[in-house]
């Protein structure tokens, strides 16, 4: 006898990331609205802007709209489904053995995924609201409160399983396994702090009330704060694991987590920074712009390095992601591919062309562009691949006889 299975009927929690990386791609797909479509009066494009565009734009403009709204409807369908999915499994699976063990490990920091999910999904359907729903613009501000209540609420959840992992380990001596750390799989909790900051972010640069900017920088430089003083713990102490043991395979592409954190922590003092100049009348100039964008997208190219050379010298590619072998840890590798792309395209609109060096539209620009369009269609390859294999077709196996 035989019954079928497939690698996603084996639950784990880092399956959130699924839902993570089809919302990070539906942002690189806005991305071409952002900075393609002119959009006066508010500082992102909304429905009517795009429809303007489209009226009045070339051949190229209007394809490039009809595959931005295309995609970022795609992807966010996918992202919600894949959320949808994750809860209602999360809930039965937590009721298993399995989930009790898990919160004896270090692996309970995974759990830090479903955060990290929930606040993806929230920046997603903002942005799915901003190019689907015509005169969203005009009830904004009456969105932007309720927006920090929910990044809020998921903070809370983020700080309630930190809190509970961290009191766990904390408390008593050898609830930490440190043979077990050698990989940035610790990051993640990390990365949900960055993904709720940035969303607090989002009111700050768009509000035109000085109560809500204000709220909005604070909150977002909380949680902004939190996630930098635990990237920078859990980067030193896996170190040096990684150093004495190696990098776990299976864990290899944690390597790149840096990557979003950057992309992450990048917007967040972006959109702080225009928040400050509108509504407090505080300024940087585009050289500093350019140069900050510089440095963080050099952060990301050597920890893109590390790990795909980390990862390439293991075999990892060759057996989790073109061979048989499966491992829900694979969904961290399309996170940082998207996280590049996004953040190219700030580094030449916000600080290339802004400072002069470029100019929009020239040979060198799309150059630069082709690099971030690049990664964008390798991680719509990636998460194709992966959903495939992990959620396709069921294969059968052989039953284990009752005995």
């Amino acid at each position: 006898m035989s019954i079928q299975s497939r690698p996603a009927d084996s639950y784990n929690p880092l399956y959130f990331l699924a839902s993570v990386g089809a919302g990070g791609l539906a942002v690189t797909f806005f991305m071409y609205l952002f900075f393609w479509v002119p959009h006066p009066g508010q500082p992102v494009p909304v429905f009517e802007d795009i429809m303007a565009a489209w009226a009045k734009g070339n051949p190229a403009q209007q394809i490039a709209i009809v595959i931005a709204m295309a995609g970022i409807a795609f992807f966010a369908f996918l992202n919600i489904k894949a959320l949808i999915w994750n809860l209602s499994r999360f809930a039965a699976w937590s009721k298993t053995e399995a989930y009790t063990k898990l919160r004896t490990t270090n692996a309970e920091a995974t759990l830090m995924a479903r955060p990290l999910a929930l606040a993806m999904s929230v920046n997603a359907l903002f942005i799915v609201g901003l190019v689907f729903v015509p005169k969203l613009w005009t009830i904004v501000e009456y969105l932007f409160p309720a927006a920090v209540v929910a990044f809020i609420l998921i903070g809370i959840l983020a700080f309630r399983e930190i809190g509970r992992y961290l009191g766990r380990i904390l408390s008593s001596g050898g609830a930490f396994d440190m043979t077990q750390h050698n990989s940035f799989g610790q990051l993640l909790p990390a990365f949900a702090f960055a993904m709720t900051g940035v969303g607090l972010a989002a009111p700050a640069a768009m509000s035109h009330s000085t109560q809500t900017v204000g709220a909005a920088i604070v909150l977002s430089t909380f949680f902004g704060t939190a996630a930098l003083v635990y990237a920078v713990i859990a980067l030193m102490t896996a170190m040096s694991s990684m150093l004495h043991h190696g990098t776990a395979k299976e864990a290899a592409p944690t390597l790149m987590i840096v990557v979003p954190l950057m992309t992450i922590l990048g917007i967040l003092l972006m959109r702080q920074d225009h928040a400050l100049h509108l509504t407090f009348n505080a300024h940087t100039n585009a050289g500093d712009t350019m140069v900050f964008l510089a440095q963080f997208i050099s952060v990301q190219v050597l920890f893109l390095l590390l790990g795909l050379t980390v990862m390439t010298k293991q075999g990892y590619f060759k057996d989790f992601v073109f061979g048989s072998k499966t491992s829900a840890g694979s969904y961290a590798l399309v996170c940082p591919g998207v996280a590049f792309n996004v953040l190219m395209f700030f580094f030449v609109h916000k600080g290339l062309v802004a400072a002069g060096v470029v100019d929009k539209f020239s040979l060198v620009y799309w150059a630069l562009i082709a690099v971030a369009l690049a990664s964008q269609a390798a991680m719509i390859a990636l998460v194709i691949r992966l959903n495939r294999q992990h959620f396709g077709q069921a294969k059968a196996i052989a039953a284990v006889p009752a005995e």
